[in-house]
């Protein structure tokens, strides 16, 4: 399955074939061994050919669903109007083609000269999680259906076992080796975030580390949503504690996905998140000379694993 990295290749939308995570700190009970008069031992991790089979039988079901294709039309469209706007940015919107897809689907394409990559944080432990398993799954059929190779995919979670970091280099995506806290930077290059129920912190770090309006026109982050954030939290402890989120708001674009019942714990708040250059280039000019990194120090309920250090200690 592993896919062969070549040179880059325009992007095009094409027709797909017929948890626990690093956003969350683990409970404090979790990964201790429990007493006979709670709850049996976990059964041992399967080994990674039982992983992939399963694997590959969540892709099946998520095809048939009627999830799926309204799922990967949502992001195909955010990504194409995002990719829109960087050609027209750079002065290439003469090199945009919208045309129909190969074999006569007549669904809408577009070939860009630009390089789309993936970052994926926070997927768990897909060996046995169900959940994780098919957020995995989803993210598979949407690089094959936006045309990202796997090759430009990089995957991170401070809990993957050994097992599950071999069968993602056997797809063919990247494993870090850090924890970078959602702390990356897109350096130019369009990237989508897939960052499914992720703790706030790692999308506020995202936004910090991409905070200008180049590098966020070229973000498309799928995840919590920024709109149910704000409205759980209160606006003293959202502007306090994650204060990117909210100052950018009001400058970005959100389609959540579908909700169907089969997949409503999978991907419940779920929804994709772009910024349009427009409305970036409407805030003020101070808001982007603002860029303290953040700590958290004061902030309850961090829900996510920190970066070891030497004098640290797991959080």
């Amino acid at each position: 399955m592993a896919a062969t990295v070549a040179a880059p290749e325009p992007w095009r939308a094409v027709a797909p074939r017929k948890k626990r995570s690093a956003g969350r700190r683990p409970r404090r009970d979790e990964g201790r061994v429990r007493g006979p008069q709670t709850e049996p031992e976990p059964e041992p991790e399967p080994d990674g050919e039982a992983v992939l089979r399963r694997l590959r039988e969540a892709e099946e079901d998520l095809q048939i669903s009627d999830f799926c294709s309204s799922a990967l039309e949502t992001i195909t469209q955010c990504l194409r109007k995002e990719l829109e706007q960087l050609q027209g940015l750079t002065g290439a919107l003469g090199r945009l083609k919208l045309s129909s897809s190969p074999g006569g689907s007549g669904e809408p394409s577009v070939t860009s000269p630009f390089t789309v990559t993936c970052v994926c944080y926070g997927l768990g432990n897909f060996a046995s999680c169900v959940t994780a398993r098919s957020q995995l799954a989803f993210m598979l059929l949407f690089l094959e259906k936006c045309q990202i190779p796997r090759g430009h995919c990089w995957v991170y979670d401070p809990l993957f076992t050994r097992t599950e970091v071999s069968v993602l280099t056997a797809l063919g995506v990247t494993v870090l080796s850090e924890n970078e806290e959602g702390k990356r930077s897109v350096q130019g290059q369009p990237t989508v975030f897939y960052m499914p129920h992720c703790g706030t912190a790692l999308y506020n770090n995202l936004l910090w580390s991409n905070w200008s309006v180049d590098a966020l026109s070229r973000v498309l982050i799928i995840g919590n949503s920024f709109r149910g954030l704000k409205e759980r939290l209160l606006t003293r402890i959202l502007q306090k504690n994650y204060p990117y989120i909210a100052k950018i708001l009001k400058s970005l674009e959100e389609i959540p996905l579908p909700q169907t019942p089969r997949y409503m714990d999978t991907f419940n708040d779920t929804s994709v998140h772009w910024f349009p250059l427009l409305k970036l280039e409407g805030l003020p000019r101070d808001l982007w000379a603002s860029r303290e990194e953040p700590d958290y120090q004061d902030c309850e309920d961090l829900e996510i694993i920190r970066k070891q250090t030497d004098s640290a200690q797991p959080v």
